[in-house]
Order: structure tokens, then C-alpha cells, then sequence
């Protein structure tokens, strides 16, 4: 680990479902009770009754955070069966309709439906937090804004929600676009220093629009309590396998870009609105998608930026010992996420999202 930092903790968020109807099914209440002797602390509630969050410890390494994902996937499966039920990775439902979902009797959920309405109740989405360790505030700003660049080349690899409300969108991550509805979202600006942020949010509580640094939900963001840069671009991927990776990514991004840092160098600065038309062809396209290359002013397909995305980390993936998480990246990046097979599984069975299901609950056993 370089100087002690890049520790890394993961969050979670899994769909409820029936196995024979295949819809959603608020269960949270009795997987919390359930599984508080081994799960403890590590899961929690979310807005909606039919999602799970779990959320690994602090973790030293990207070995410690498969070990931690894979018990408590596995914990969640038992758990889920007792009730006749199973869990399943993505971040969409394909087909079932958030206006029958039960919210969570919460004091913080019922503030969110009052303050945002539809907007909230609308919001049945699952999606992946990755935490990672800096210490030094303001590396952790330098860092995050070099780290937007990449954030739609993270997002591709995760897409895994191609469909709501039983159709196909158009979408590799409609998640985005559902998420997009909420107040401080997206791609942030970029910030001078940690003070700068600070007063940021100081001048939106002082004026009511919110009343913690939790309400800001940008894709990446200086956590507002934890010595953590937060990743939260990702849509939740399906296999265990592809998750691990991309959380061996992020870390080598991050870590890389500490080791420029250090050498007085930094990744270019592009304003959040090129990166963010990034972001829309990644939204759209997932993987299949031409992404600007900025440097040289032109189109590239997503495959040879990976590689060369891969290369850039290769320093920090020496010192990680993660290269076979990056062979993993290349694969999605060829072969296509959650997203792509949903898809191929949809057209196979004429638009039967229920067989969708079906392969999502086998996916997202796939090995744990």
C-alpha cells in the first residue's frame, strides 16, 4: 500500500425478488432481523422495503473486499430463501413498477418522499459506492477532480440496466437517467481546495437546501465525514467477479494519479460539461460506446481506451498485485457488462422480461 492510504470499503444495494413472479418484495424487515448475528452492522435499509445495502469494513487490499462481498452475498441468498426469496444484482428491475413498492418507515426516507415526491418514489434504483482511503484533504480534492475524467469509462463497465417498466430503454444504465432527476448529482465542478468545498456546502445548509453533506450525491465526492474519496457513478454489477474489478480499478486509478501527484504532475483538466457528454455515451451505449478521446479531439471505440486505461495504471497495478483484475476489465470491456446480457436475453425469449429475471438471480450466484 502506498504511504499507508488506499484502503477501500464497498456498498451494496440488492434487489428483493420472488422466484415464481419474479417481482420485487419488501422483505427487508425480516433479512435486518435475521441477519444481525452474522451480518451485523454491515447491512442496512434503504428507501424502498424490496432493496438491500450491505457495506463491507474497512479493508486493506482488493482481496480483503472480494472475501467481504462474497460472504455477505452469500449470507443475503440464505437469508432471502428463508422467506422464500432470492436477491439479484442490477440496477434495475425489469419490470416491476416502483409505484407498488412499500417505503421503509424511516424518518429520513419520509423527509426525501415529502421534499422530492415522485422524484423519490420514482427513485428504484441499485446501485455501487467504492470508498477509497486518502487522508490529506486536499489530495483528496486533487485527486477527485482528475478523477472525473474517468468516471464514464467506470460507469460503462458497470451498465446493468437496460430495462424498466418490462421495455427496453434505449439505455445501457437508465439507472443515470433516473438518478439524474435528483438535486446534486452528475459530475461535479471541480474545487480549489478543501475549504472551497467546505464553504459549498456550508452556504447550502445555511440556506436550507440541505442539512448534511449527505444530501450532495454527485458520482464522485471528498466524503463529507470519512477520510475517503467516494466513487458512486457505478450501476451495481451482476457478477461478483466483474465487481471486484472495477473496485480494483478505481483503487489503481486513484493510487496512479496520487503517484503524478507526488512527482508534481497531474491528468488534464476538462470542464464537467465535456465530461459529462462522456457520460451520456456511456449511458447510452455502455461498452459498444465511441468515447471522446479530449487529448486528440476524436472518436475512439470504449475497447482501446480500456487498454490504455489499463496501461496508465499499470504502475499502481505492480504494486496492488491486481493484474488479474485488469485481465477482467479488458474482458468487459470486449465482450459487454450485465447490460448486454440482459439484453441478449430479452431478444432471445421475445421480450419476456421474466427470463431476464431468471438469469439475473443465476448471475449474481455465478461462483459466490
Amino acid at each position: 500500500m502506498i504511504d499507508g492510504q488506499f484502503t477501500l470499503g464497498v456498498e451494496e444495494e440488492y434487489q428483493i425478488v420472488h422466484p415464481e413472479t419474479r417481482e420485487l418484495r419488501s422483505y427487508i424487515s425480516r433479512i435486518l432481523e435475521d441477519g444481525k448475528s452474522v451480518l451485523r452492522e454491515r447491512v442496512r435499509t434503504e428507501m424502498h422495503q424490496s432493496m438491500v445495502e450491505v457495506g463491507t469494513s474497512v479493508c486493506a487490499d482488493v482481496n480483503s473486499v472480494r472475501s467481504e462481498l462474497v460472504e455477505m452475498r452469500g449470507e443475503l441468498d440464505r437469508l432471502a430463501r428463508k422467506g422464500g426469496l432470492r436477491i439479484v444484482a442490477a440496477s434495475t428491475h425489469p419490470f416491476s413498477d416502483w409505484r407498488a413498492q412499500d417505503i421503509t418507515d424511516n424518518d429520513r426516507y419520509h423527509t426525501l418522499v415529502h421534499d422530492m415526491q415522485d422524484v423519490a418514489r420514482e427513485n428504484l434504483i441499485f446501485g455501487l459506492h467504492i470508498h477509497v482511503g486518502i487522508k490529506d484533504k486536499s489530495v483528496a480534492i486533487a485527486l477527485t477532480n482528475q478523477l472525473r475524467y474517468f468516471l464514464p469509462h467506470i460507469l460503462a463497465l458497470t451498465c446493468s440496466s437496460p430495462l424498466w417498466l418490462g421495455r427496453k430503454t434505449g439505455l445501457m444504465s437508465t439507472r443515470s437517467q433516473i438518478f439524474r432527476r435528483f438535486p446534486r448529482t452528475g459530475i461535479p465542478d471541480e474545487f480549489e481546495s478543501p475549504q472551497q468545498l467546505q464553504n459549498f456546502t456550508d452556504l447550502l445548509i445555511k440556506t436550507n437546501c440541505i442539512d448534511n453533506g449527505k444530501k450532495i450525491w454527485w458520482d464522485v465526492r471528498p466524503h463529507y465525514l470519512y477520510d475517503t474519496v467516494e466513487v458512486r457513478i457505478c450501476d451495481m454489477p451482476t457478477n461478483m467477479r466483474d465487481t471486484v474489478a472495477v473496485v480494483a480499478l478505481v483503487q489503481a486509478l486513484m493510487a496512479k494519479l496520487y503517484l503524478m501527484y507526488r512527482k508534481n504532475t497531474a491528468w488534464r483538466s476538462y470542464p464537467r460539461s465535456l465530461i459529462e457528454e462522456n457520460k451520456w455515451r456511456a449511458v447510452r451505449f455502455g461498452t459498444d460506446a465511441r468515447l471522446i478521446d479530449f487529448g486528440q479531439q476524436a472518436e475512439r471505440p470504449f475497447y482501446e481506451l480500456a487498454l490504455e486505461m489499463v496501461d496508465l495504471v499499470q504502475e499502481a497495478t505492480d504494486i496492488f498485485k491486481t493484474h488479474d483484475h485488469m485481465e477482467r476489465i479488458l474482458q468487459i470491456a470486449k465482450n459487454g457488462s450485465s447490460a448486454r446480457r440482459q439484453i441478449e436475453v430479452f431478444d432471445r425469449t421475445k421480450g419476456e422480461a421474466k427470463h431476464v429475471v431468471d438469469w439475473l438471480m443465476a448471475e449474481t450466484m455465478n461462483g459466490i
